[in-house]
């Protein structure tokens, strides 16, 4: 199944160690503990070796290209507000974005799917059931050939009841959670679950940042800085350079918004689409590679999305995405029938998203696209390499598994 670039077992954690190599050893002693907790997120914090055991058959070398997040898992489809402040369900992290096969994507979500079995309160048979039921609703939105969106208004089930939940959150019960009081006004809770102290240069990097970038704006006084502190989420960007910064936004204490501020590095693709001759288009960085594609396959752009620079780092500016309102693995898997209609919507995103971005920068166009979803010859391997590689993930994590538990010894 694995090509000659896929990593050997046996030098597993110098394959991750010189990945990883550079961050920040606080925020990367996190991932690595995150990691070793289960299957389901080593995959999402090992895109590099996922890729690289894909197989070398033509459902993975010769499918349309299509813009790709890269490392779409169960977790990575969720609720965000889009600069309209509507609230929309969708794929919503683009740090690994490609243009790359169709097939890369749907593959890595079905094999996070089988890869979370444990967490979603699912047999291996259900699990595999469940994986069906996204591939065919894939392909069935893939082949209708339209790029639709999900919304409240057209939402059902568990979605509806996560973009509600955001719709009617007040602004100042989100601001309660990330921040603390000082009289009128707020301070970021540096609490080491979240967001971790900035150091005095770095506060004065961010504020001078932000301070520039609000000059370009229609209302530079809604950026003016309270706080910066280092932000601490998700688990494959985990030790990269991230802050949270607590800005004024409409007035202290309740009016006030949160940016998050996101180092880009290069995608994990890459090296391995290098391989296969999938020329990448130049991008003047690696923030703006992110955010083009994310704008070209989500339907409405995320609130305050830009490329910027940090300094000399490129970065990803936007509204900061609660956790809460991703897809969380454990707690939505509790009913089989609940569990199967969220991931149908997530089949029938990733066409919409692929559909949306097609034709764009060497990617397939739509034409291309609904042909290869009207096709039925590939479902039974991309079931059968799902379930493969989910077997290979499984077995790497209990290597790392076993090699992080001696480092604590």
């Amino acid at each position: 199944m694995s090509h000659p670039n896929s990593p050997n077992d046996a030098d597993l954690i110098v394959q991750i160690q010189q990945h990883n190599a550079g961050r920040d050893p606080e925020r990367l002693s996190m991932k690595y503990a995150k990691m070793a907790s289960s299957a389901f997120v080593f995959l999402r914090g090992a895109c590099h070796l996922f890729y690289a055991a894909l197989p070398d058959s033509p459902l993975f070398l010769e499918a349309p290209l299509a813009w790709c997040c890269g490392d779409l898992h169960f977790e990575n489809v969720g609720s965000y507000k889009g600069d309209n402040r509507l609230v929309y369900f969708d794929i919503n992290d683009y740090d690994e974005a490609a243009l790359a096969p169709a097939s890369w994507d749907l593959v890595r979500l079905l094999t996070s799917i089988q890869c979370g079995a444990d967490a979603l309160s699912a047999t291996r048979e259900q699990a595999l059931s469940v994986s069906q039921s996204c591939l065919q609703a894939y392909r069935q939105a893939l082949a209708h050939g339209k790029p639709l969106w999900v919304e409240p208004e057209t939402s059902v089930g568990l979605v509806n009841k996560l973009l509600s939940t955001l719709h009617q959150r007040q602004r100042a019960a989100f601001l309660d959670k990330r921040t603390v009081r000082k009289g009128p006004q707020r301070l970021l809770k540096v609490d080491g679950l979240k967001a971790l102290p900035a150091s005095e240069a770095q506060k004065h990097l961010v504020t001078t940042f932000v301070q520039r970038f609000a000059s370009t704006q229609p209302n530079p006084d809604f950026y003016r800085v309270c706080d910066v502190g280092r932000r601490i989420a998700g688990t494959g960007s985990l030790g990269v350079e991230r802050f949270v910064v607590l800005i004024a936004g409409k007035g202290s204490p309740d009016g006030n918004y949160l940016l998050d501020i996101k180092e880009a590095k290069p995608s994990a693709l890459v090296p391995h689409l290098n391989r296969l001759g999938v020329a990448q288009p130049s991008w003047p960085d690696e923030a703006t590679r992110v955010v083009s594609v994310q704008k070209r396959m989500q339907a409405i752009d995320h609130a305050f999305l830009h490329a910027v620079h940090l300094g000399d780092l490129p970065c990803i500016l936007k509204g900061l995405q609660p956790s809460e309102d991703r897809v969380a693995i454990g707690s939505w898997g509790k009913k089989l029938e609940h569990l199967t209609a969220v991931v149908e919507t997530m089949g029938c995103l990733l066409a919409w998203d692929q559909l949306r971005a097609s034709g764009r920068s060497g990617s397939a166009n739509a034409d291309a696209l609904i042909a290869f979803g009207l096709r039925s010859d590939w479902a039974e391997e991309m079931l059968h390499t799902a379930t493969a590689l989910a077997t290979r993930t499984n077995a790497q994590w209990n290597l790392f598994s076993q090699w992080y538990q001696q480092q604590k010894l």
